[in-house]
C-alpha cells in the first residue's frame, strides 16, 4: 500500500534573498529581479542581465545554507536516518579556474575550504569522479583530481555531482543514501519524484531533497550561443514579443517524509505531495514536442497518483522562448480539456529567471506558499497576449484565490518532463 508523502520544512534562496519573505516580496508582488551581472565580465557574451543575488558563494554552502533551514523547520536533527537527494550540474566555478588558472580575468570563485576538503577525505571519492580523470595520491584530501598534466591545479570534487550531495549530508550530519540527478532543468524535480517514490514505497522515511544553481559564464555562453537569452532584459512568458529567458540564481531544499514517520516524530505537515510523474518526449534535443506531448504524459501519471484531483493552479514553466510557451499551452489544454479555461497559470520564472537545475524545487516552493497564502504569484511583465498562449497567466498582479491543489511542471532539453502534484495541509 502507497504510503502519504508529507513536506514538513523548506528552505530557499533567491534573487530576492533568503526565506520565504523575500519570495512573497519579489515573486508574489510581480517584481523581477533582473539586473546587470556584476560577479564576472559579461562583454564577451550576447547578454549581460541576470537576477543575481550579489557574488556567488561556493555551491555547496548555498546547499548547505537551505538544506539546514530546512531541516531546522522540519525539526530534523544530526544523525537521521535520511536520503539526501540533490539536483545539481556541479560547480562550474572550479572548471572555470581549471581551465583559465586561478588570475585569469573572469575565473574568480573559490576553491573548497579546510573543512569541505576534510569531508572529502573522510571517505572513498565517488565514481563519477572518473570522468574527470583518475585520483593521484593525496587527491581527495586536497580536494581535487588529477588529469595526468602538469598543471599547477587541477578541477576541484566540488565540480563533480555527486560530491555535492556527499557534502551536503555530512554538513547535515544525516546518514542514509546519497544521490545526484544531472538531468538540466528537470534535476531537482527528479529528486523530488524520486525521494516521493522512496518514501511511499517504504524504501525511506524521511528525505531532504534540495537543488542550487548560481549564474556562472558556462551556462551564459552557451544559451546566449543558442540565441535563448532575452535582450531587453526582461522575460515575457506567454506574451506575443517574448523575446527569450535570463538566468537567475536559485536554491532550495525540502524535507519530505512519510506521514506515519512525520507523526512518530511530531513533525508539522506543511503540504503532501500526492502525485509526481516524469517522461520524455524524445521529440528534438533541445525543442519541446509542439503539442506538449512530455508534459501531457507526466502530469497524466502525476494526476493517476493522485487520483485525479481538480487542480486548482499551475506553475509553469514558462521560459518565455518562441517554442516552449506554444507547446507548454496546448500540452495544459490538452490535459485539462474543457477545465483548461477554469485553471490559472503562471511563470514565476518571470521574476526569478530561469534557475536551471534548481528549478523545480525553488518553483515547489513558490507552490507551496501559493496554496498557503491563497495567493495567485502572477506572470510579470506581460504585456499583448499572444494568440497562441490563450490560458489564463496571471497577468502582472497577483490574485487571492481558494487554493487546494497545484501543479508544478519543468522541462529540460532533450524532452525531459515532470510534474509534481501538491496538496494544501
Amino acid at each position: 500500500m502507497s504510503r502519504e508523502v508529507l513536506l514538513t520544512g523548506f528552505g530557499v534562496r533567491t534573487a530576492f534573498g533568503t526565506g520565504a519573505d523575500p519570495l512573497r516580496e519579489g515573486v508574489f508582488d510581480g517584481r523581477p529581479a533582473f539586473a546587470p551581472i556584476t560577479r564576472f565580465d559579461t562583454g564577451p557574451y550576447r547578454t549581460g542581465v541576470a537576477a543575481t543575488g550579489g557574488g556567488a558563494a561556493p555551491l555547496r554552502e548555498v546547499l548547505a545554507e537551505v538544506a539546514g533551514a530546512a531541516a531546522g523547520m522540519a525539526g530534523l536533527r544530526t544523525g537521521a536516518e535520511a536520503a539526501v537527494l540533490v539536483g545539481t550540474a556541479g560547480d562550474f566555478t572550479g572548471l572555470t579556474r581549471f581551465w583559465r588558472g586561478p588570475d585569469a580575468p573572469g575565473s574568480a570563485g573559490p576553491g573548497p575550504t579546510a573543512g569541505a576538503t576534510r569531508a572529502a577525505s573522510a571517505r572513498s571519492v565517488p565514481e563519477e569522479a572518473a570522468s574527470v580523470g583518475p585520483v593521484s595520491p593525496g587527491a581527495a584530501s586536497a580536494g581535487a583530481v588529477s588529469r595526468g598534466t602538469p598543471r599547477a591545479e587541477a578541477a576541484p570534487l566540488e565540480t563533480v555531482p555527486a560530491w555535492q550531495a556527499e557534502a551536503l549530508a555530512d554538513a547535515l550530519g544525516l546518514r542514509g543514501p546519497r544521490l545526484a540527478f544531472t538531468n538540466a532543468c528537470v534535476a531537482s524535480a527528479t529528486a523530488v519524484a524520486h525521494a516521493c517514490a522512496l518514501i511511499a514505497s517504504g524504501r525511506a522515511d524521511i528525505a531532504v531533497c534540495a537543488g542550487a544553481y548560481l549564474v556562472e559564464e558556462e551556462n551564459l555562453a552557451k544559451f546566449g550561443s543558442g540565441f535563448a537569452l532575452s535582450g531587453d532584459g526582461m522575460m515575457r512568458p506567454f506574451c506575443a514579443d517574448r523575446g527569450g529567458l535570463l538566468l537567475g540564481d536559485g536554491a532550495a531544499a525540502v524535507v519530505l517524509e512519510s506521514a506515519e514517520g512525520a507523526r512518530r516524530r511530531g513533525a508539522r505537515a506543511l503540504g503532501a505531495l500526492t502525485g509526481w510523474g516524469a517522461a520524455s518526449d524524445a521529440h528534438h534535443i533541445a525543442r519541446p514536442h509542439p503539442e506538449g506531448a512530455g508534459l501531457v504524459a507526466a502530469a497524466r501519471r502525476a494526476l493517476r497518483r493522485a487520483g485525479g484531483p481538480r487542480i486548482d493552479y499551475v506553475n509553469a514553466h514558462g521560459t518565455a522562448t518562441t517554442y516552449n510557451d506554444p507547446a507548454e499551452t496546448r500540452g495544459l489544454r490538452t490535459l485539462f480539456g474543457a477545465d483548461a479555461d477554469r485553471v490559472p497559470v503562471s511563470s514565476t520564472k518571470s521574476t526569478t529567471g530561469h534557475l536551471l537545475e534548481a528549478s523545480g524545487v525553488v518553483e515547489l516552493v513558490i507552490t507551496l506558499l501559493a496554496l498557503r497564502d491563497g495567493v495567485l504569484p502572477p506572470t510579470a511583465g506581460f504585456t499583448a497576449p499572444d494568440p497562441v498562449c490563450d490560458l489564463d497567466y496571471v497577468p502582472n498582479r497577483p490574485h487571492k484565490a481558494d487554493l487546494r491543489r497545484a501543479l508544478t511542471v519543468n522541462a529540460a532539453f532533450g524532452g525531459a518532463n515532470t510534474a509534481l502534484i501538491l496538496e494544501r495541509a
